[in-house]
């Protein structure tokens, strides 16, 4: 694009005094920035900020950090680098040196805590009880969490009254520290180093501000009132467009309303000449032969690259070692690189599941049913003090749950956020239901389990394909596979060659690319000679993966076309008389393909299986029960499940999302016609479509006369449950195909469509939804390499209960990480394990929860395939000690019911003193009942392996009473707590 130009400006101009180079986005400020560097260049780079004047900056928070910190570098430096900058970065003034000040704590200094904690508000910090994200502080007795804008990690400083003893990074995603200790660490502001007065100033200004956010503090627009600490950053210093970004300064001028004026950007363009070319280079060795009297440089990241390439003899060949990209042809050099762009991973795994329970949620209990989880309570019982779960039943009769009785407890997770209907206590009704569950459930795995060994049995089509025709295959997609796509073709094609039958589960979100691991499997099948069926819900799967396969087959000779009611009759009969004579490979259909005769089969592969009925899906495995079967979903699978049926199904997953996509930027505003239409309208400008949701179906009518009348020319389609399948799906193709600009729905109808032109979603009354929900409904804009938008609309913001108002910033404010989205991939993989089992629809779920159903056939499922001891068993605890996690140790009570629920979780000692090894490191030293908790845990795990039922004592008399009814009795040294413990994990050790 537009190295070349920057290449030949080194080359050739004579001035060589650039000091700030301007160009469209981040991808191409990173292309050019090698460039510079490799002409030995200092350089540095500004982020791509692309926010609109007055815009609640808390969406583009990522974003802001990093040009604070770009600045704070461009200004401490004394020699100043060339700077490379997006477009759109400078639309602005941008805060001067004086607002980027820092502050730096050192090992063995002293530290006044009330006026740091006052610094640290100032700066903008944001005070919580876990940091997770940027800009956040923690403040737990003598420990101080902190995560600087401009540091890589979070960091934890431990004090000693107040001196500092130590300083250490530690892990987001475990909240474990890291070994080695610092010497000083330099503490950044989250946003600008202001003292009181400075802050009273801004802090005002905002509160007045015109601006709509959902909270008016600094976080979210003191960015614009920054007046006269904020200048124009290009004033004074030599400025170049790289090219003519005409269309881009009409895009800003039109959408982000600039405050410098139009005329700055009148600046010198780079010239462009043939003499210098961008080259892609696919055959190296070609290359180096046709230029070999021209200079030559190659860069590499390492010596190994350079053998991999199979470069060995390099005689007169410069070789440079660096991790860039550069490949430029010009009269007499040549500059090629053999390094492979960088792939961004992002991918959160969190052990801490924060939020999985809250008061006032609905919660199962194993024994008791479904009740609302209310608090955690300390009681003495016995002499002894413990934590207990509150939980409350019809008529509000409550139970006691002990803590360390926690896993007896589940969520209440049924689908379509149905609210449940509390049990009675004592009626012994709950029981009944769950044995008329299980019933049905063992019926279930009964069949589960039989299908799956009357498959091993049948022999199975050998498919095979040459490992060099499947890569050069894979080359033809035009995109690099992820770690993940690559992994699950060749677990596939493993299975097809091995003579047995495979039955496999992929599952990956939607645009992770199913399909194209999909193609890979049918051309594994026709290089082997088998032809292969596609099977899909809806015609308008139908129709999308029809597209892309003639896309990818036709160049091949791969014969395939598609069978659903669009198709007319005649054609109909020529696609099933060439089926059955073998002249077609490959057929997409719906279940209009299930009658069909084959020559010659090899593969099925069904698609949002979940959307088939039972009797469908039974029908598929009836009529190709002898050929390999591979079914996609795009809802993830819970891992227990996983591994009870491993046995039978085998399971591969996708969670790279592909390289180009971007995180959706979130707004929470109020209602306001005029934001409707301006969000509407700046989608349709970039030529993309909406989603907006509306959740009550009786109201929608007046919602689209709302719509209507502020933009006359808006094309709405409007869809919800009641409107019949097939018009529903009439509808659908239209919209994908561009007939209309808007879709109107109560959620979002279909997930397994690839509706990449959609990238703004409007969600109504956004506090009526459950974050998962949200999270969900997010996740479907922003498909492409497209910028999604998601606008979440509050009616009125004073009236917002707060936590609904920290449900939607915390959205606000992550794009892509944070509890929420682990949370609601949770609660999807439960949902995703009920549909797996096709009795979804069944009211049983409803009743009990997907939890514990899921629970129930794990256990149904193990029992038959004889994995597993069919009776759980408790154990019954009760001596006189105080043992439970302290307020004293963990302040907040989210994070100690975590902890409660981690532990009760653990099936091996080591396990829990592993998380008490955490615990120290997060939240300091633990007193007397928090260590007496961990060793409970111990005693109940211990009990549990020697099969005791329970463990009392009176006074110094310990009694342990087994399974089996034979009792024992032993004495510790004394009645205090300590030695109690003592005496039993002696016993149950010994």
């Amino acid at each position: 694009m537009s190295q070349n130009r920057l290449f030949q400006y080194y080359k050739t101009s004579k001035e060589q005094d650039l000091d700030i180079l301007i160009c469209q986005d981040a991808k191409e400020a990173h292309e050019l920035e090698s460039v510079a560097k490799f002409f030995k260049k200092d350089v540095l780079l500004f982020p791509d900020f692309r926010a609109a004047y007055g815009d609640d900056l808390r969406v583009y928070k990522e974003e802001l950090h990093e040009l604070l910190t770009a600045l704070r570098k461009y200004y401490s430096l004394k020699k100043k680098p060339l700077v490379i900058l997006p477009l759109k970065t400078v639309l602005f003034n941008l805060p001067k040196e004086s607002l980027l000040g820092s502050t730096t704590l050192e090992f063995g200094s002293n530290i006044e805590l009330k006026s740091f904690k006052e610094q640290m508000l100032f700066w903008g910090y944001n005070f919580v009880d876990m940091v997770q994200v940027e800009g956040e502080i923690s403040f737990r007795g003598d420990i101080i969490d902190i995560f600087p804008p401009s540091s890589q990690m979070p960091l934890r400083v431990s004090l000693f009254d107040d001196e500092i003893e130590q300083i250490k990074y530690f892990e987001l995603e475990s909240q474990r520290t890291q070994k080695e200790e610092l010497e000083s660490i330099e503490i950044t502001p989250a946003f600008y180093s202001l003292d009181e007065e400075a802050f009273n100033t801004l802090n005002e200004k905002v509160t007045r501000s015109e601006f709509d956010s959902l909270v008016k503090d600094i976080a979210s627009l003191g960015f614009w009132h920054l007046d006269d600490s904020a200048a124009d950053f290009l004033e004074g210093k030599s400025v170049k467009l790289v090219r003519n970004l005409k269309a881009l300064l009409a895009d800003a001028y039109a959408l982000n309303k600039p405050t410098l004026s139009r005329e700055r950007f009148n600046l010198e363009i780079l010239p462009d000449s043939d003499d210098f070319k961008e080259i892609m280079p696919s055959d190296v060795g070609a290359l180096l032969k046709v230029h070999k009297d021209k200079k030559i440089t190659i860069i590499a990241s390492n010596e190994a690259v350079l053998k991999q390439a199979g470069l060995f003899d390099l005689k007169g060949i410069e070789t440079l070692y660096a991790p860039y990209i550069l490949n430029i042809l010009s009269k007499d050099e040549l500059v090629i690189s053999l390094n492979k762009p960088d792939r961004v991973r992002r991918r959160r795994k969190s052990s801490i599941l924060l939020d999985d329970l809250k008061t006032g949620d609905y919660v199962v209990h194993e024994d008791y049913g479904v009740g609302i989880f209310e608090s955690i309570e300390k009681t003495e019982i016995l002499g002894g003090v413990k934590d207990f779960i509150v939980i409350k039943y019809v008529g509000d009769d409550k139970i006691l749950l002990p803590v360390e009785n926690l896993d007896a407890i589940d969520r209440y997770i049924a689908s379509g956020g149905s609210v449940p209907v509390l049990d009675k206590l004592g009626k012994g009704s709950f029981g009944k239901l769950k044995e008329s569950v299980k019933k049905r459930l063992m019926e279930i795995a009964g069949q589960i389990v039989n299908t799956a060994a009357a498959r091993e049995l049948i022999k199975a089509p050998k498919i095979s394909v040459d490992e060099d025709e499947l890569r050069a295959f894979q080359k033809l997609s035009g995109f690099d596979y992820t770690d993940d796509q690559t992994q699950s073709v060749d677990e596939i094609i493993a299975q097809m060659s091995s003579g047995h039958i495979m039955d496999r589960l992929l599952s990956g979100d939607v645009g992770f690319g199913k399909t194209e691991v999909a193609m890979n499997t049918i051309f594994a099948a026709y290089k082997s000679g088998y032809q292969s069926a596609l099977i899909v819900p809806t015609t308008l799967l139908s129709a999308q993966h029809y597209r892309s396969l003639r896309e990818r087959f036709d160049d091949l000779g791969i014969k395939c076309s598609k069978l659903d009611r669009f198709v007319s009759a005649k054609d109909k009969k020529n696609i099933i008389k060439a089926l059955a004579s073998g002249d077609l490979d490959v057929v997409v259909g719906t279940h209009a393909l299930f009658d069909t005769e084959f020559k010659n089969l090899g593969v099925v592969i069904i698609d949002e299986e979940h959307k088939f009925g039972v009797k469908q899906k039974e029908k598929i495995k009836e009529l190709y029960h002898n050929v390999h079967l591979l079914s996609m979903s795009a809802t993830p699978i819970p891992r227990s499940l996983n591994q009870a049926l491993s046995s039978i199904k085998t399971m591969s997953q996708l969670l790279t999302p592909p390289s180009d996509r971007e995180p959706v930027r979130t707004f929470v505003k109020e209602y306001e016609e005029k934001l409707i239409k301006e969000v509407i309208l700046r989608e349709i400008r970039r030529g993309g479509q909406i989603f907006y949701i509306h959740n009550s179906i009786d109201h929608m009518p007046i919602k689209l006369g709302e719509l209507k009348a502020i933009l006359p020319q808006l094309r709405v389609v409007m869809l919800h449950s009641k409107i019949s399948a097939i018009e529903t799906e009439k509808e659908l193709l239209k919209f994908e195909a561009g007939e209309y600009d808007l879709m109107l729905a109560t959620s979002i109808i279909e997930s397994g469509i690839h509706m990449p032109r959609v990238n703004t979603i409007i969600v109504d009354g956004a506090d009526r939804f459950g974050m998962a929900d949200l999270h969900q409904l997010r996740g479907r804009v922003g498909r492409s390499s497209v910028e999604g938008f998601a606008y979440f609309i509050v009616n009125d913001k004073e009236g917002l209960t707060d936590d609904a108002k920290k449900r939607l910033l915390a959205l606000e404010s992550n794009s892509f990480l944070g509890s929420g989205s682990v949370l609601a991939h949770h609660d999807l993989e439960i949902r995703g394990g009920g549909n797996l089992v096709g009795d979804a629809q069944s009211g049983h779920i409803k009743n009990i929860g997907y939890s514990l159903y899921l629970r129930m056939l794990e256990d149904a499922i193990k029992l038959l395939s004889n994995q597993a001891e069919s009776e759980k068993v408790k154990v019954d605890i009760k001596l006189t000690i105080s043992a439970f996690i302290s307020d004293e140790v963990v302040k907040e009570d989210r994070l100690r019911l975590d902890i409660y629920r981690r532990l009760s979780a653990c099936e091996d000692s080591v396990e829990i003193y592993e998380i008490q090894e955490e615990v120290i490191d997060r939240f300091g030293e633990l007193d007397t009942p928090t260590k007496q908790f961990f060793e409970l845990m111990v005693i109940k795990l211990l009990s549990l392996h020697k099969r005791v039922k329970s463990v009392s004592n009176y006074g110094q008399n310990i009694t342990f009473a087994y399974m089996d009814e034979k009792k024992e009795s032993i004495k510790s040294d004394s009645k205090d707590d300590d030695d109690i413990i003592k005496a039993v994990l002696k016993y149950l050790r010994a």
